[in-house]
């Protein structure tokens, strides 16, 4: 039974693809503009969003730093004025630089939580009353499969991806019955600039065109959560539920740290 209205018919439909330079967000933008969606793209880097909108005519560029409060909100009126509404809204903006309580880094560690975590507030802020007013849309957060259980190496992504999975659980439960569709992304892993730092195999990795193929099919048949691939996450859920001791033992014995 889907939990969401499923999102099959994207003509004309206006979407805000916030972290969309590179990766998943770039991949999600392409294919949605070439499913005829009006395609409004976000990233710090403006000369990567303009050559975006170059090659993907009628779709709009809109530079933005998430850590930025004003700069989110003043960008969230100038999208209103130029579309007048808002179908849906996906925050892909995420930061990760892998790290051990061995080789703790505060500023690295508030990095994380500033754009993972505070950033989706800031795009909450300024899109909720929208969202609201309307009686319709959706939000979609992207988080990740290490926000599922502690891992090695992830001291200071994963508890921001959990977090997120959180505020996505309890904004299903308030907006549902406005008429508003929440889903929350976990990828494994993805060839993104983001996961290239690994130095480690990362067994089931996709192309950033395979984990837009899951997302949009995921918004097809209304999933609130959409996590990719199978073959991987499946694991990693049914590891969240297994004693402390025995997930700890298989984590070691997996990874070797």
């Amino acid at each position: 039974m889907p939990l969401n209205p499923r999102i099959t018919q994207w003509q004309g439909q206006v979407v805000w693809l916030i972290g969309a330079s590179t990766g998943i967000g770039e991949a999600t933008a392409r294919a949605l503009h070439a499913l005829g969606a009006q395609v409004v793209v976000s990233a710090r880097s403006s000369e990567a969003l303009q050559g975006f909108t170059q090659a993907h005519p009628g779709s709009i560029a809109m530079p933005l730093d998430v850590t930025d409060q004003a700069n989110v909100a003043q960008a969230t009126q100038h999208i209103l004025k130029q579309t007048g509404r808002l179908d849906l809204v996906m925050y892909c903006a995420g930061h990760y630089r892998a790290m051990r309580a061995t080789d703790f880094n505060l500023d690295e560690a508030l990095k994380h939580q500033q754009v993972n975590v505070v950033g989706t507030l800031h795009v909450l802020d300024a899109i909720l009353p929208t969202l609201i007013k309307q009686g319709h849309g959706h939000l979609s957060l992207v988080a990740s499969v290490a926000g599922y259980r502690g891992l090695p190496n992830s001291l200071a992504y994963g508890p921001t991806k959990a977090s997120m999975q959180h505020l996505a659980d309890t904004l299903y439960l308030d907006l549902h019955d406005l008429g508003i569709g929440v889903s929350v992304i976990n990828p494994g892993f993805v060839a993104t600039p983001m996961t290239s730092q690994n130095q480690f195999d990362m067994p089931a990795l996709l192309s950033p065109d395979q984990a837009a193929q899951a997302i949009v099919q995921g918004w097809a048949r209304g999933r609130f959560e959409i996590h990719f691939p199978k073959r991987f996450t499946l694991w990693l859920k049914l590891m969240r539920h297994l004693p402390h001791a025995l997930y700890f033992s298989l984590v070691r014995r997996a990874t070797g740290l």
